[in-house]
């Protein structure tokens, strides 16, 4: 038994029912997407029947040139979130089988963003001062305050609509191993205020060419009860991640770690674990889409990677044994085409393909812990505390 759960990192499918408390109504990643750049052609996630899911939504949002297939390969349906926040960490909680209520602390947009005592005990304990102290897009504050921050010898630290503490710094002045260092002090720091992640920003270069390194780290608040990844590790189900799988979930319950920076890289880690592994349960991050176009508002280069994920699809599914399970989904949206640069509470997508088994309609479920329970029932270990198996 093998079972390949792959999150398409803020792949949405249209504004949640709840999106209007967040300030996402209309919000719609995929949709949108395939409007800005006159349609998609993605013609494996068709045939598995991603066209077949926005018909079964509560406000049907076409997927242009993505049709629904007459016999879709994989069952299909969507997912909506219950627990508080849009966030990377919430998301894949939830999809490991907790529900946060109440969600994770967030940060006013200030400046100042950081209560005195929390900034003062960082400057501190790292020996270094910081520059920023607001809520801010990546790219954009380290080429306002990375000629400053290079000169001083500062942390850039900022925050976003998430969670979290985020800590920028020019690894050609301070080594990265010091800036993962000083990501573990605001680690401990934030854990009172019950934050997301405090995240590794590293860059380098000068002014005018800073450019951000794959050398990000999350490092993640521990959740208090034992996610999909324990229990099966528990009883010795080994458990493979792929991506940022091991910092979103504190390094916990996982066998294997392939700590990638990117899609292609993901998917090459994938190929690699699948080739070796004879039993066992695969999480693997598809970052790109959120990180690279998602935040930066980039609509053509997020078709053109869903376009590159769609090719390789097609040559990763006839590796697939009746034995195995693939499910595909996404954590949260975060439209390009939409107002900020922050993610947007939608409804994600659900693709589950068993080779050699009939497709149906899954619906839309409530509550993203349907998928661990899923893979609970698949490996026959107890059920968790809540979610029920569409297996």
């Amino acid at each position: 038994m093998r079972v390949f759960l792959i999150v398409l990192d803020s792949v949405g499918l249209g504004y949640a029912p709840d999106a209007a408390a967040y300030g996402d109504e209309g919000a719609a990643t995929l949709p949108h997407i395939a409007q800005s750049v006159g349609g998609l052609k993605l013609p494996t996630f068709q045939a598995l029947g991603l066209g077949n899911i926005p018909p079964i939504t509560p406000k049907p949002l076409p997927i242009l040139g993505v049709d629904p297939a007459d016999a879709p390969l994989a069952s299909y349906g969507a997912m909506q979130e219950v627990s508080q926040g849009k966030d990377t960490v919430t998301g894949h909680w939830e999809i490991g089988g907790l529900h946060l209520d109440p969600g994770f602390h967030l940060f006013p947009p200030g400046p100042p963003s950081f209560p005195d005592e929390l900034v003062e005990a960082f400057e501190k304990q790292t020996g270094r001062q910081i520059l920023g102290d607001k809520a801010a897009s990546g790219v954009p504050v380290i080429n306002e305050l990375g000629e400053q921050a290079t000169n001083e010898g500062k942390w850039i630290v900022y925050t976003s609509a998430d969670s979290v503490f985020q800590i920028a710094a020019n690894i050609d002045v301070i080594p990265l191993e010091e800036l993962y260092r000083a990501c573990e002090i605001a680690r401990k720091l934030c854990d009172p205020y019950r934050v997301g992640r405090v995240i590794a920003r590293p860059f380098r270069g000068k002014p005018g060419s800073f450019d951000r390194t794959e050398d990000r780290r999350d490092y993640a608040f521990k959740p208090d009860e034992q996610t999909i990844l324990e229990r099966l590790h528990n009883v010795d189900i080994p458990v493979y991640a792929v991506g940022k799988i091991e910092d979103i979930f504190a390094h916990r319950g996982i066998t294997h770690s392939n700590h990638t920076g990117n899609n292609h890289t993901s998917q090459k880690a994938v190929e690699a674990y699948a080739g070796e592994m004879k039993r066992g349960f695969l999480f693997a991050n598809f970052i790109d889409f959120d990180m690279l176009y998602g935040h930066r508002r980039d609509p053509k280069g997020y078709a053109e990677s869903l376009v590159q994920t769609d090719e390789w699809l097609s040559t990763f599914l006839p590796t697939l044994t009746t034995s195995d399970t693939l499910i595909i989904t996404a954590d949260h949206g975060n439209d390009p085409t939409y107002k900020g640069t922050d993610h947007t509470r939608e409804i994600v997508p659900l693709l589950v393909y068993q080779p050699g088994r009939n497709a149906r309609s899954l619906g839309v479920r409530k509550g993203y812990y349907d998928i661990a329970q899923s893979v609970a029932s698949l490996f026959g270990i107890d059920p968790l505390p809540r979610g029920t198996s569409f297996l």
